[in-house]
């Protein structure tokens, strides 16, 4: 299984969580927004070829959706990945905005 590092980028009303694949200079992020009180609208993901089909963007998702949990905000999934990951995983429900 590849290492993946998730970091994330907060600025204001908006941020980004980025992930870096050991072994390599590419990365992938997933940019949210803030939408209202408690909610993050996750907007776009982007992994790259050269890094993609190694479960990275899930990564990303899973980062986000943990920190759902930590900080108490729901998710707008209006990027199309998230949205299918939040169809596939019902217990990710109670936080779709």
């Amino acid at each position: 299984m590849v290492e993946v590092t998730i970091r994330h980028e907060e600025r204001g009303d908006r941020g980004r969580y980025v992930a870096t694949v050991a072994g390599s200079d590419h990365t992938g992020h997933l940019d949210w927004v803030a939408r209202g009180e408690g909610v993050r609208a996750a907007t776009h993901t982007l992994v790259p070829p050269a890094i993609g089909g190694q479960g990275v963007a899930a990564k990303l998702v899973e980062a986000l959706v943990a920190d759902a949990r930590a900080q108490s905000f729901r998710i707008d999934p209006r990027c199309s990945y998230v949205e299918a990951l939040f169809r596939r995983h019902k217990d990710w429900a109670d936080l779709r905005a």
